[in-house]
């Protein structure tokens, strides 16, 4: 059976102008690799930082721990919020607060006040990283957003890569408190840009009234994922202990309790016809499991570059940089392959890649090529590049309009759940060698296949110049422009 469905919003996108698209797409970009490179920089300052604070090894830790369970645990919660009150209005409270805090940092007196304003800013990163997709759902019509999503990827892939040797350079020269002025300017430009240019708003949402916020289920999913986050966090250093099982417990036990409340609330923080989708599902699986495999994968060839092979961190970050190229390479053609051949195929392509990546790091070693070592993270970028593209395409693309900012919520708190999954289990099984864990985490990214089959099918020319596209919840077609 086929059905014409007008895509919702998708006539206020068309009605967006180029320039209002053009800088909506600048703030997303630059408000990602703000948060990217912010990340990446102070692993380089923590030692500094350290020293200067005269702090402890555990404090230092917090100033990432921190910051990590204030993000994960608000995520969503700052997505509805985009949702009910626009998403440009909240990315702009989230990067102006994140500058803010950012400089706040950069003044603090001892660790303690660092570790305060992290999870200040973590609040703060929470907001504005929901809204970065939002925005983009809301200028761009559903078929359009392939390359939008994969250039904001390739910029993640550029400040992920950048971020050490940018760090390095202002611990160096400056001190460790540059790295957070770093963020200052740029957060202060694109806040107010935010704030006097407005860009159309998707039809279908409202500016004031909207959703109601649940804040039950957002406190029940916060305390829920911060538990999963600070237990899992914690296994590097201290493996499995009573208060990680008693993390683990809570996290449990706030979900159950969430799940009820979600069915019985008339207007429930995660809605039902965004996590009802079985695309949606998918999707977001297949970002935990890419991104487990990924970071779990790092972890471990980082290990053995530096304590096995006793490489410098310089000379690691080079071995794995073909990883970081490709992803910034591959994602706008992942967006073209995207748009040809559908979200099914690009998915699988990428778990192929991932997976083919990982396996081929599990033989590093003494001895191993460099040729083979570098084809194996070249492997690695280019399958999470595309799969990161194909599967935040494939959320932000089916979530409702008044959806949108929950979507990328998920989207995100995927990106933060997975690594540190990855990262415990590697450390979990390293024990055993660093070849079990590689194929564990091989096995981790095959996940995707299965996964990827629940995708939407590539697009099919029909005789009125719409796209029929098989949706595989109902066996329907829908039309798309």
């Amino acid at each position: 059976m086929t059905a014409t469905t007008a895509e919702p919003g998708a006539g206020s996108a068309a009605r967006a102008s180029a320039p209002h698209r053009r800088l909506t797409l600048a703030n997303s970009v630059l408000g990602a690799v703000l948060v990217a490179l912010d990340g990446t920089v102070l692993t380089i300052a923590q030692p500094e930082l350290r020293r200067d604070l005269d702090a402890g090894l555990t404090e230092v830790q917090w100033t990432s721990t921190g910051y990590l369970i204030a993000v994960a645990g608000l995520l969503v919660f700052a997505g509805r919020l985009g949702d009910r009150f626009g998403h440009q209005r909240v990315f702009a409270w989230g990067v102006l607060g994140f500058g803010a805090a950012s400089a706040a940092i950069g003044c603090a007196p001892d660790v303690g006040w660092v570790i305060g304003l992290r999870v200040v800013q973590g609040v703060f990163g929470a907001l504005l990283q929901p809204a970065t997709l939002g925005m983009l759902r809301a200028a761009y019509p559903p078929d359009r957003l392939g390359m939008p999503i994969a250039l904001r990827t390739s910029a993640i892939g550029v400040a992920v890569a950048a971020g050490p040797l940018v760090g390095g350079a202002l611990v160096a020269q400056l001190g460790w408190r540059a790295v957070f002025f770093l963020n200052v300017v740029p957060a202060l430009v694109m806040g107010l840009l935010a704030l006097t240019v407005r860009t159309p708003r998707a039809r279908g949402t409202r500016r004031s009234a909207g959703p109601g916020l649940d804040l039950p289920g957002a406190a029940l999913l916060a305390v829920a994922l911060a538990a999963l986050v600070h237990t899992l966090t914690g296994l590097p250093e201290h493996g499995w202990t009573v208060t990680g099982v008693l993390g683990l417990l809570i996290a449990a036990a706030s979900g159950f309790v969430l799940v009820r409340h979600e069915r019985r609330t008339p207007d429930p923080l995660l809605p039902p016809a965004l996590l009802g989708s079985v695309p949606v599902r998918a999707a977001l699986g297949a970002l935990v499991a890419a991104s487990a495999a990924m970071l779990g994968a790092l972890f471990v060839c980082s290990f053995v570059l530096q304590d096995v092979l006793g490489m410098d961190p310089l000379r690691t970050s080079l071995v794995a940089l073909p990883g970081g190229v490709m992803m910034v390479l591959g994602a706008p053609l992942s967006a073209v392959l995207l748009r040809r051949r559908g979200a099914r195929t690009t998915a699988l392509a990428g778990t192929v890649l991932l997976a083919s990546g990982v396996l081929s790091l599990a033989r590093l070693g003494p001895g191993s090529s460099t040729v083979v070592t570098g084809g194996g993270f070249l492997l690695l970028g280019a399958g999470f590049g595309a799969l990161m593209v194909t599967a935040t395409a494939v959320v932000v693309r089916q979530a409702p309009p008044e959806s949108a900012g929950v979507a990328g919520g998920l989207q995100q708190t995927a990106m933060n759940v997975g690594p540190a999954l990855g990262v415990a289990a590697a450390t979990s099984l390293m024990p055993l060698g660093t070849g079990p864990a590689l194929l564990f985490l091989a096995g981790v990214a095959a996940l995707g296949a299965p996964l990827a089959l629940r995708m939407p099918r590539p697009a099919r020319p029909t005789g009125d110049g719409t796209r029929s596209v098989r949706n595989d919840e109902d066996n329907s077609d829908e039309r798309e422009p």
